[in-house]
């Protein structure tokens, strides 16, 4: 994978999609960016930003090839790194054509649960689009977008089955202000990537009904212990779940001012619907479609995890936060 560069394809126009975009344009080379958004595409083309997203980021563009195609940006490129939204992927690829991924490299950035199959990304790509677990990465954090606009020292993890393309991809990322390091997890970063968002939701509705640093140090403790238990009885290899990609990336999320879904859950807090928090951000907390999804998946394999149970009461059952957490309080260590 080093002898030769690989043209990498970025699909999606988000936060998270234009940070990958800057921090690949740090190294030579032109990076393929697909965007749903015609207008956005436009923009960036003309005036060099994203109009909705890190807007203080400005590119080169000699260094970016964007299009709303995405066969245009997919069929070139070797690699494709896909940074949409969980609740976008299948209307996206549900009826693209899969020769166009044959022998492809796929990257997950995105840090949800397909809802409507009921499974990771990384899983999905394997099982609708013939990509083989071989060629499949996953990209993940802790690293927030608006971080890496800034430029501040950041660190990714990037999990691949393949050692050679994960190295390759990490190389590719590395730059003076992000540190990569990788992993074979590609299951069990993957699923903690998405649980973090549920955490980090319960910490925003507990934020909103007042609890201390106290109480959220023991609500994200044991947030980790269910993270463990949970993807041990999924994918049981040996893993530290106390690494960054585990458990740094739960506290980045559950602590940071730019977690959407810390946000949408002090919201929740606070008193605010279920809906109108969602009108009121502009961004998906990928957290709540994860939440019942994962409750799902769950009652296959059993695993005790009462602060999801909590959050899928609260979101999707409706019963009071100040209720709900008070329960879940008695049930903490």
């Amino acid at each position: 994978m080093a002898e030769k560069a690989k043209k990498i394809a970025v699909i999606g126009g988000g936060s998270w999609a234009t940070a990958l975009v800057k921090i690949l344009t740090a190294q030579e080379g032109v990076i393929n960016w697909w965007m749903h958004n015609e207008a956005s595409a436009a923009h960036i083309l003309k005036y060099r930003h994203n109009p909705k997203y890190l807007q203080s980021v400005e590119f080169d563009l000699d260094r970016i090839n964007v299009s709303t195609d995405l066969k245009e940006i997919i069929k070139p490129s070797d690699i494709v790194i896909i940074a949409t939204p969980s609740a976008f992927l299948h209307g996206l690829f549900g009826e693209f054509p899969k020769a166009l991924l044959k022998d492809k490299i796929v990257f997950s950035a995105v840090k949800g649960i397909v809802p409507e199959v009921n499974e990771i990304p990384g899983q999905y790509y394997h099982k609708y689009l013939d990509v083989p677990y071989e060629n499949i990465g996953i990209i993940c954090g802790p690293c927030h977008a608006e971080e890496v606009a800034l430029e501040r020292l950041s660190y990714l993890t990037i999990a691949a089955e393949d050692e050679d393309i994960a190295d390759y991809m990490a190389d590719r990322l590395a730059n003076r202000y992000i540190k990569t390091t990788i992993s074979d997890d590609i299951f069990g970063t993957e699923y903690s990537a998405v649980l973090k968002n549920v955490y980090s939701i319960a910490a925003g509705v507990c934020s909103g009904l007042g609890y201390g640093d106290n109480f959220q140090s023991v609500l994200i403790s044991n947030a980790i212990q269910e993270i463990e238990n949970f993807i041990d009885e999924v994918h049981p290899i040996h893993r530290d779940v106390k690494s960054s990609a585990y458990l740094g990336d739960l506290l980045v999320t559950a602590y940071s001012k730019f977690s959407r879904n810390r946000t949408f859950g002090y919201m929740i807090g606070k008193g605010y619907s279920v809906k109108i928090a969602q009108l009121e951000m502009d961004m998906i907390a990928e957290g709540y479609y994860a939440t019942r999804c994962i409750v799902e998946i769950n009652k296959e394999y059993g695993v005790e995890m009462p602060i999801l149970e909590a959050v899928n009461n609260i979101i999707y059952e409706k019963i009071s936060p100040f209720i709900e957490i008070r329960i879940l309080s008695e049930k903490l260590t």
